[in-house]
């Protein structure tokens, strides 16, 4: 990792890298430049992210991509209705002179793609929840510090498929974006039929050490922000709660359950970083308005009037701005 002289002019680093990091991603991915956008800004700001979106959207495709372009260690799980807790943590084994040690299991890597997270029982998804919080695992007694950095990057398809689990909402808090992808545009698909249907000739480079990561996350913690901004993320956290003196005359008639505190970091840390990703040395509200449909999307709950009006998450949340 170079050393800089000065914040600014990691800042200037960081936006220079993120730069780079589209145009490698972009070599093998059309389009999806918000995905690609809100990925990298978790990354950066040490937070999970979940891809929600229809079979057949390269969402595996995309976070391995971003893995190859980093020079991180890399392990995917395929979640299954049959997928047992420690097959993802590992297990305690006993060996031929019958002592037992600790058989790491692939959540003991840098990046785990955790695909089609939502076909697995609630026990096994709740597997995850230490790893994603406590960045450890405890198995027989004894806590297993898991490698830095560490990010769970998911996917998951709709819920109403057949044969899918819907994520318990103490899981889903520890994502810090929700990131839905939606059908590619016209020009976008011929594009994508075109690469997918001809010999592949790209090369990846890596363009970020786990050191740079590291140093990123740091510098995204340091970026200064204003008190007017501070309170404006926290304003629309706190307004996203039904029955309190904040809520909107939206959120008490659709909302059953809001936000918590964790969505309010999330929105001052990602603020932070979108801002320092687009070289700005300090972020204004319109970088809290840039995430915070990923930060609040899947932390706020409908009730049934507004699933009978047809009233979605994307309304609530444009109508709190």
């Amino acid at each position: 990792m170079k050393k800089f002289n000065s914040d600014k002019e990691a800042v200037d680093a960081m936006a220079q890298a993120y730069q780079d990091l589209r145009a490698e991603i972009g070599k093998v991915i059309v389009g999806q430049q918000d995905v690609i956008q809100a990925v990298i800004i978790s990354l950066f700001s040490n937070g999970h992210s979940l891809l929600v979106g229809v079979p057949g959207l390269a969402k595996t495709l995309l976070i391995s991509t971003i893995a190859d372009v980093l020079d991180l260690d890399f392990k995917r799980i395929q979640f299954t209705p049959d997928l047992m807790p420690s097959d993802i943590t590992g297990s305690e084994v006993m060996d031929e002179e019958r002592h037992f040690h600790f058989n790491r299991g692939p959540v003991f890597a840098n990046i785990v793609l955790a695909d089609e997270i939502n076909r697995t029982p609630p026990k096994t998804q709740a597997a995850l929840l230490e790893a994603m919080q406590e960045r450890s695992v405890t198995v027989g007694g004894e806590r297993h510090p898991l490698p830095s950095p560490f990010f769970v990057l998911a996917t998951q398809n709709p819920i109403e498929q057949e044969g899918t689990y819907p994520l318990p909402e103490a899981q889903l808090d520890r994502f810090m974006f929700n990131i839905p992808l939606d059908y590619p545009s016209y020009q976008e698909e011929v594009e994508v039929v075109r690469q997918t249907t001809a010999p592949r000739n790209y090369e990846l480079k890596h363009i970020l050490s786990d050191l740079d990561i590291l140093a990123f996350q740091q510098l995204v913690r340091k970026i200064p922000v204003s008190e007017h901004v501070l309170e404006y993320a926290v304003s629309l956290a706190v307004r996203t709660r039904p029955g309190t003196e904040h809520a909107t005359d939206m959120v008490n008639n659709y909302i059953s359950w809001g936000a918590g505190p964790r969505a309010s970091q999330y929105l001052v840390l990602g603020a932070k970083c979108h801002a320092g990703i687009h070289g700005k040395y300090a972020p204004d509200e319109e970088d809290v308005r840039a995430i915070a449909k990923f930060v609040l999307r899947h932390r706020i709950v409908r009730n049934y009037k507004a699933e009978a009006e047809g009233i979605t998450e994307e309304h609530i949340i444009e109508s709190l701005f």
